[in-house]
């Protein structure tokens, strides 16, 4: 857990009991996590954005890091954030979880800046990605390790309550992210989601540059001269920070630890 997570706030998470109106939002850490969050959240009210005086984090809080008191206290549908493994994931059946995953490649790029800028959580500032690339690999970061995290939730994806989404289709092909959340969601989301007006407004709020600009103000705490929270969502960064040996022991890992599913299926490109 990161350093400025209460103790408290995860264990009395984790006692949390699930509601059957719950939508919980869960990934592994940096795998489209808030974008997915916001993009629930935009569904639920039509396409109109939050007020400037609202983080994401009020309407969405993270359950290990805030505790269940603070989510109790939210209006019923719960928009719940949370990176816990399956088995630890407070359960209901007929609450709807959706799971973002993301390429290891891409993931660990990203967590590695996300981490050099969060001073009040860590001493990583003057981090190589080269020093993190071993902590992931050797699931020695937040939440653990990724494969440890991604394929129980995987091996869940048919069920009638989860909603497996790959973070790489979701930009590929917004729109259509967005109308398979909201039919998840149910008849009245799906409904509102069919009218084109609405439509566009989730899709202009979801998109990097809204996004971008929200998070000057939902993510204070990062230090001006580090990458920001929502940094450029690209496909693909990390060949410009993966060496061969790295690439090809983290390609292995995948295989060990995938071994016996489908998983490979997902992002081909990056296994061969």
């Amino acid at each position: 857990m990161p350093l400025g997570f209460p103790p408290e706030g995860f264990i009395c998470g984790l006692n949390y009991q699930a509601q059957p109106s719950d939508i919980f939002i869960a990934t592994y850490p940096k795998c489209g996590t808030t974008w997915t969050q916001y993009i629930v959240w935009l569904i639920h009210h039509q396409g109109e954005p939050l007020l400037d005086s609202q983080k994401i984090g009020d309407v969405s809080p993270h359950l290990e890091e805030v505790g269940q008191e603070m989510i109790m206290n939210l209006p019923q549908p719960r928009i719940i954030k949370t990176h816990l493994p399956y088995h630890l994931t407070p359960y209901h059946p007929q609450a709807k979880y959706i799971y973002v995953a993301r390429n290891p490649f891409d993931c660990v790029v990203s967590f590695y800046h996300h981490t050099r800028g969060f001073i009040k959580h860590y001493d990583f500032a003057e981090g190589t990605f080269d020093d993190f690339f071993e902590c992931f690999i050797r699931g020695e970061v937040d939440f653990g390790d990724y494969f440890e995290n991604l394929v129980p939730w995987y091996q869940h994806k048919d069920n009638d309550n989860v909603l497996f989404l790959t973070y790489e289709a979701m930009k590929e092909n917004l729109d259509k992210a967005i109308i398979k959340i909201a039919k998840f969601l149910g008849s009245d989301c799906y409904k509102d989601i069919q009218n084109p007006e609405i439509l566009h407004k989730v899709m202009k709020y979801s998109s990097f540059e809204s996004m971008s600009q929200a998070q000057q103000r939902w993510s204070s705490q990062r230090p001006k001269n580090m990458p920001p929270f929502i940094r450029h969502g690209k496909i693909g960064d990390w060949k410009n920070y993966f060496s061969t040996e790295q690439t090809q022991r983290l390609r292995d890992k995948f295989r060990i630890c995938t071994a016996g599913t489908d998983l490979n299926q997902l992002w081909r490109d990056f296994l061969v």
